[in-house]
């Protein structure tokens, strides 16, 4: 019972980290969104014009920061049922079944996947847009608040923020279903140990019934001997 407390303990911590991580994914590149006027900067490279010195900029496809938020929001609804389902588990005493903790962890880990995708793809597309952008400035962070694409009419106060916060959330988010995986497997191979001893148990147990209910062994009288 106390290591079933204590991976509750522990899956419940780890989804609330989950879901804080998520909002750290979700708010700030709908943010970036809204102010780049619906494009998305991941991936996105340009070239400076020698005149206006203003970024001729070739967005790349929307999809990459879409695919970012729907990552969040899936990470959001799963943390909030996760957080829910487990916790009435804790205040009733009991835990979830052998199937539902395999489903678990198979779950965890697919959303690993999409954490890790997801990290590596805002990693990468913002590499690829503070190149462009280190070409005019000394750093990426010094373009923040510059007026270098009225054209798309974008607002790039606060894009440094608001993709390194994401970049953050996204990895931090992939560290913590790692450890929920660990923790859904865990569980599983508990379950899948008590599942071997109660086998074992049952087989001796039949195997001294068996034993108990056989006829003893009738012992044959030694020969009279003949006179």
């Amino acid at each position: 019972m106390a290591l079933t407390n204590v991976l509750l303990l522990s899956q419940i911590a780890g989804y609330i980290i989950s879901l804080i991580l998520s909002l750290c994914i979700t708010v700030p590149m709908s943010m970036h969104q809204d102010e780049f006027s619906g494009h998305c900067l991941l991936f996105s490279g340009g070239t400076w014009g020698p005149d206006d010195g203003q970024l001729q900029v070739s967005w790349a496809s929307k999809a990459y920061c879409n695919y970012v938020i729907v990552v969040g929001v899936l990470m959001f609804i799963v943390s909030c049922v996760q957080i829910y389902r487990l916790s009435l588990f804790m205040y009733k005493g009991i835990d979830s079944s052998f199937l539902s903790a395999f489903l678990e962890a198979v779950g965890c880990m697919l959303i690993c996947g999409f954490a890790v995708s997801a990290a590596v793809i805002v990693t990468l597309g913002f590499m690829t847009w503070c190149n462009t952008i280190v070409q005019r400035f000394p750093s990426c962070e010094d373009a923040a608040g510059q007026d270098i694409d009225k054209k798309d009419n974008i607002a790039t106060k606060g894009f440094y923020v608001q993709i390194g916060s994401t970049q953050f959330g996204a990895w931090g988010a992939f560290a913590t279903w790692v450890g929920l995986a660990v923790f859904s497997l865990l569980k599983v191979c508990r379950y899948h140990q008590l599942q071997n001893i109660q086998v074992s148990m049952y087989r001796e147990r039949q195997r001294l019934v068996n034993e108990n209910e056989s006829p003893p062994v009738a012992r044959s009288s030694p020969p009279v001997p003949v006179e």
